[in-house]
């Protein structure tokens, strides 16, 4: 499942950043989102804006392009 599939309030856990551009991927690392991290969907802005997620205390917006390529699992 991807992140974008899943609906604002939810929990989930992050199962794959592979598919990631490397670049984005070491910058979510360094904000300490890695495979195994739980996160919360905060909000889902419309048109295709970004998502802001909760990770750790810190809100953080990702955009829409780059949260299709994080598989997720709802805990």
């Amino acid at each position: 499942m991807q992140l974008t599939d899943i609906p604002v309030g939810k929990r989930v856990r992050i199962t794959d950043l592979s598919r990631m551009n490397g670049l984005v991927q070491r910058r979510l690392l360094d904000l300490g989102i890695l495979e195994g991290a739980i996160i919360n969907i905060k909000r889902s802005l419309p048109l295709g804006g970004p998502i802001a997620i909760e990770a750790k205390g810190q809100l953080i917006g990702i955009r829409r392009s780059e949260a299709r390529m994080v598989s997720v699992e709802i805990l």
